[in-house]
């Protein structure tokens, strides 16, 4: 018997299954709401006696290895080790294959690397005052084991110097994150390498599965050259903060428990809760909540509280993730800590745990939190003042994706304008129509592409994001050794006319002043360019000179990679396709167009 036929044996497909959607028997299968993409009425059926689910939506399907694969993203030898290790079947004959997946090197590698932090931090002299600054938290021995808290020292090559003797590469180790190649190194030069966390006490941070895919290093001591209070992991192929919620392998079960999601801004903040016994505690680790991280949550409740953080930047990255949140349908509600009660929950808990509970149990409706917030201090007389509110309020109903609910607000709305809800009706119209063009772009970038066209939200777009912004951030860095990515992959995003002006521009002056991008681009490109901006700094405000130019490099690496492997995928489909037309002409092109790739 194949391994993969012990695995399908040993596990129950519906079982598994259900702990992403919600299945009700239906006949001899199983029937819910397929997963892969928006739908009311279910069509996603898992057959237990063929171990097989398909979507009739969607016309996706497969087993149980293909599921995986399609919702987590992972590639089939990570999907038969998890499901290997979850069934308790011993790999022999495929050790090697799983092996040479560098996903699981750098899963390895992250996994010494947390024991390698944690175990410096109780047994070497050079923690004492990192041990004191968790004590001085409040953090007890026994949340410092069940976190994995770390720290390691302020030393250039301590971390990659110990990978190595255990034997990884210098390749595997810059992939993960956690070694940086100096600038013009010799790839032979180990000396060329150092450590991206140094002086830092590192929290870990896992996927759902338990697995260690990335670290926030907090600095301990403060300094001009530290490079900022925390340092995190870039993206890599095994960690993508905007799919990561921090804490939620530990919080899960207790969420599914007391169906309720509590979300907070900091790892500290989690930490700090879960130690006083409140284990459904989340956070995207002080970023906006993101369309991925919020149908990752989904599977485990509908509802869910945020926790605002005192300042206005906080309040913006909240109202972020709650828009998502509503639209996709969930119950969301607003944690609000009394005045003078602490800035944010660790405060909180440290000054009384007993308000922070009761802060949480108090929680407002997001809906009611959004009216009193519009309605408070305003001249309701004053006709201008009502129009405001209507357009602040509208924009937030508009986003309820249920009819009954919707009109239970509009009609609210209406009793406290004293204006009739048919007119109300017809303001939310103007609001839709407006917002009508970037609704299309938006589904636009949320549906698939055929015919060599990029699949939106995919980590191709996602390291195109990051480059762009880390050049209008540091626009010194932009020159022909950066300006070298592929038109053709460029013409299917939305940067194809960004990248054409940044190479125009530079060709022409040899330099790019950023306000002059922005002043030559149109309003569509206009808005691109001041979203990239905005995430600049914030993701960048904290790299060094040297460090951005390493980032922009591994960047160009890594989006070449994932450009090879889209045109590999459209092509295999292509070839599919020729070999059901019976086309030996097409088939043959295609098959050395492949090759070539490859």
């Amino acid at each position: 018997m194949s391994d993969t036929q012990l695995i399908k044996d040993k596990l129950d497909i519906a079982d598994f299954i259900s702990e992403y959607i919600q299945l009700k028997p239906a006949g001899i299968n199983h029937k819910g709401c397929c997963p892969f993409h928006q739908e009311k009425t279910p069509s996603f059926m898992v057959n237990r006696e063929r171990q097989s689910w398909h979507c009739f939506g969607c016309s996706k399907g497969g087993d149980i290895f293909s599921f995986l694969q399609e919702i987590e993203g992972m590639e089939f030898v990570e999907a038969l080790k998890f499901l290997a290790d979850r069934a308790g079947v011993q790999l022999e004959f495929r050790s090697s294959e799983v092996n040479s997946s560098q996903k699981n090197r750098i899963k390895e590698i992250n996994k010494e690397a947390t024991r390698f932090f944690y175990n410096f931090l109780l047994k070497m002299p050079a923690s004492r005052n990192a041990l004191k600054y968790l004590e001085e938290r409040g953090l007890t021995q026994e949340t410092i084991e069940n976190w994995q808290i770390g720290f390691v020292p302020d030393q250039w090559e301590l971390l990659t110097k110990y990978l190595l003797k255990k034997g990884y590469s210098i390749d595997d180790l810059v992939a993960s994150g956690l070694t940086i190649k100096r600038e013009g190194a010799s790839n032979q030069n180990q000396s060329s390498y150092y450590d991206r966390f140094r002086g830092r006490i590192m929290f870990p941070i896992w996927d759902v599965h338990d697995t260690v895919v990335g670290f926030t290093g907090r600095v301990l001591v403060e300094t001009e050259k530290s490079g900022g209070k925390y340092v995190n992991t870039p993206q890599t192929v095994v960690y993508d903060k905007s799919r990561v919620v921090f804490g939620l392998n530990k919080a899960k079960s207790e969420i599914k428990s007391k169906d309720l999601i509590v979300m907070v801004e900091g790892q500290m903040d989690v930490i700090a809760c879960h130690q006083v016994g409140m284990t459904n505690v989340v956070a995207t680790s002080g970023t906006a909540m993101t369309e991925q991280q919020v149908k990752l949550l989904k599977r485990y409740s509908n509802n869910m509280s945020i926790a605002f953080d005192a300042d206005v930047a906080g309040q913006a990255a909240a109202k972020r993730g709650i828009d998502l949140a509503m639209s996709e349908g969930m119950d969301v509600k607003v944690i609000i800590i009394p005045d003078g009660k602490g800035k944010d929950p660790d405060e909180c808990i440290k000054n009384n745990k007993q308000v922070w509970f009761d802060s949480v149990a108090n929680a407002k409706g997001i809906m009611d939190w959004y009216f009193s917030k519009a309605l408070e201090a305003k001249d309701l007389s004053d006709p201008k003042q009502k129009q405001n509110i209507a357009d602040i309020l509208l924009k937030e109903i508009i986003l309820i994706p249920y009819a009954v609910e919707q009109d239970h607000w509009l009609r609210e709305l209406g009793t406290k304008l004293n204006v009739d809800v048919s007119v109300l009706r017809e303001n939310m119209a103007q609001i839709k129509n407006s917002q009508k063009k970037k609704d299309i772009q938006q589904n636009q970038k949320n549906e698939p592409m055929v015919n060599n066209k990029l699949y939106q939200n995919t980590r191709l777009d996602i390291l195109l994001e990051r480059f762009f912004m880390a050049l209008l951030k540091f626009p010194d860095n932009i020159n022909k050794e950066n300006l070298v990515l592929d038109s053709v992959m460029l013409s299917f995003t939305n940067y194809g006319p960004l990248y054409e002006l940044l190479n125009k521009l530079y060709n022409n002056n040899a330099s790019i002043d950023v306000n002059q991008l922005r002043d030559s681009v149109d309003n569509n490109n206009k808005e691109i360019v001041d979203l990239l901006l905005m995430k600049g700094d914030l993701e960048f405000t904290n790299f060094t000179v040297e460090e951005t130019k390493n980032e922009i490099k591994q960047l160009l690496d890594q989006i070449n990679i994932e450009w090879l492997k889209k045109r590999r995928q459209d092509i295999q489909v292509n070839i599919i396709e020729a070999e059901k037309r019976n086309d030996q002409d097409a088939l043959k092109v295609l098959l050395e167009n492949f090759q070539k790739i490859k």
